[in-house]
């Protein structure tokens, strides 16, 4: 199940199928993708945060980290689409457009199974920044 939906960020897919949203976008299957959520709880499932980064992550808005596991989380707070989230638990997210092309709105609708918004529009990405264990690196 694929849905579109203005993230906090950009519009944006939504699966919580790994391999499907990557087909769809037309990238290898097991290429690694962004885990949207609205719940610090579900982080510590997926990812240890290290302890001297806890505040950061607790307090960063419209940010990307990548965990020593490798896996790239965003938490999401308060819009529409931290609401969903919060309903639904965790999801693969990426931006609702084909691998390396710019943002099309009626490819994304007519591929979707789901529309959550009736209005899309790019805003700026999410930073990404990279933790390791006594270390962080911007990597966006």
């Amino acid at each position: 199940m694929i849905y579109l939906a203005q993230t906090d960020t950009t519009a944006g897919f939504l699966s919580k199928d790994l391999k499907e949203l990557n087909a769809l976008k037309g990238r290898a299957k097991e290429q690694p993708c962004l885990i949207t959520s609205a719940k610090f709880s579900e982080l510590k499932n997926l990812a240890r945060v290290p302890s001297g980064f806890k505040n950061l992550v607790r307090r960063a808005k419209k940010t990307t980290f990548i965990y020593p596991n490798t896996k790239a989380i965003r938490i999401v707070k308060e819009c529409k689409h931290a609401k969903f989230l919060e309903e639904n638990g965790y999801f693969y997210s990426s931006s609702a457009n084909k691998h390396g092309q710019k943002f099309d709105e009626i490819w994304a609708r007519s591929v979707a199974n789901v529309v959550l918004d009736e209005v899309f529009f790019e805003n700026t990405p999410s930073k990404i920044i990279k933790l390791n264990r006594g270390k962080l690196k911007k990597i966006r």
